[in-house]
Formats: C-alpha cells, structure tokens, sequence
C-alpha cells in the first residue's frame, strides 16, 4: 500500500492568481530589503540586525512551490 503525503492541488486558474500574488510579494520584500540596507547596517553597528533574509528566502521558496522560478 503507497501512502501519498498531502500536497496542494490546484487547478491552473486557482494557481496563475496564487503564484503571481506570491511572486508579487517577493519582488517587494526584496524592495524592502534593498530600501532598509542603510537601517540594517546601522542596526547591525548597535549590536541588532534586521531578519529582512528570512522572509525573502520564504517567499522565495513559496514561489518556487507555486511553480515559479525566481
């Protein structure tokens, strides 16, 4: 007996919207990311730094899931 793990299935309409929203939000949390360098850097001189990677790299691997390719 073969046990499938649960995946996501969606019909082409239901993933064109999903995965250009996702693509959507990823262009912007690079933009984010690109806009709070100076932030980040002066952060980082106080002893703190800005997790602006951890999303990028989420939203990244969610449009790559999607069907994407960034």
């Amino acid at each position: 007996m073969y046990s499938r793990s649960p995946t996501l299935t969606c019909s082409t309409m239901e993933s064109r919207p999903y995965r250009a929203l996702v693509f959507a939000l990823y262009q912007l949390s690079l933009i984010a990311g690109i806009a709070l360098m100076p932030v980040a850097l002066l952060a980082r001189q106080a002893g703190l730094s800005l997790p602006v990677h951890r999303l990028v790299t989420r939203l990244g691997t969610a449009y790559e899931r999607a069907g994407g390719t960034p």
